[in-house]
C-alpha cells in the first residue's frame, strides 16, 4: 500500500482545493481513490490511500493536482494531471529575476502579455495550460510540450523579443504537427500492410 504525503499550499487556496460545500474536494478523492485531510489555518494537506485504490502512483498524482491547485490552475485542468502522461512543471520566477517586486511584477506582464495574448499564444501554441501565481509560473501537458513552454517563458526571461517567441513557438508546433502526421501515417502504412499479408 502506497505511504501516505503531505504538502502545503497558500491559505488563499485552500477554499478553492475544498470547494463549495467541499465538492472539489471529493471530487478529487473519488477520482484518485485517496483521502484528503485539510488543515484550512495552515494550508498544509494531507493525502491517504483508500482501501479500493488501484492506481500504485494514485498519492504522488493527487500530491501533483493539490500541488496545482495551490499554483492558481482550477481544479478541472489540475484533473489532468491523473493521466499518466501529463506533467506539473513550477517555474520559480525569482531564479530569474531575485526579489525585486518591479522586476518580477514586469516579468509577469510581460509573460502573460496585453490582455493575456502573450499567455494565450504559449499556451496554444505548445498545447499546454499555464497559471502565472505569486512568484511562479506553472505548465500542465505532455513533457515534451511543457519543454517547448518552459523555453518559451525562459526567453521572455532573458529579454528576448515577443517577435521571436513567437517565430520559435511556430516551428515547434508545425515540427510537432509533422511528427503527428508521420506516426499516424505509419500506423496507417502498417495496417495495410498487415492487410495484404492477411489476404
Amino acid at each position: 500500500m502506497p505511504e501516505t504525503d503531505y504538502l502545503k499550499i497558500p491559505r488563499e487556496r485552500v477554499g478553492v482545493l475544498i470547494g463549495k460545500e467541499g465538492k472539489t474536494k471529493k471530487i478529487i478523492e473519488n477520482t484518485t481513490q485517496t483521502i484528503l485531510d485539510i488543515d484550512s489555518d495552515e494550508g498544509t494537506v494531507t493525502i491517504y490511500p483508500q482501501e479500493n485504490m488501484e492506481d500504485p502512483l494514485g498519492i504522488w498524482k493527487t500530491n501533483y493536482i493539490v500541488k496545482a491547485i495551490g499554483r492558481g490552475f482550477n481544479p478541472k485542468t489540475a484533473l489532468k494531471l491523473k493521466e499518466d502522461e501529463m506533467y506539473l512543471e513550477v517555474l520559480k520566477l525569482t531564479d530569474a529575476v531575485g526579489k525585486n517586486k518591479k522586476a518580477l511584477s514586469r516579468q509577469k506582464g510581460r509573460i502573460i502579455g496585453r490582455n493575456g495574448i502573450t499567455k494565450e499564444i504559449i499556451t496554444d501554441m505548445a498545447d499546454v495550460d499555464m497559471a502565472v501565481y505569486g512568484k511562479t509560473v506553472s505548465l500542465i501537458g505532455r513533457m515534451e510540450n511543457i519543454m517547448v513552454a518552459k523555453e518559451a517563458i525562459n526567453m521572455i526571461l532573458s529579454g528576448s523579443r515577443h517577435k521571436t517567441i513567437y517565430s520559435y513557438l511556430e516551428n515547434q508546433k508545425r515540427e510537432r504537427k509533422e511528427k503527428e502526421f508521420k506516426e499516424v501515417m505509419g500506423i496507417s502504412h502498417e495496417k495495410i500492410e498487415l492487410r495484404d499479408d492477411l489476404d
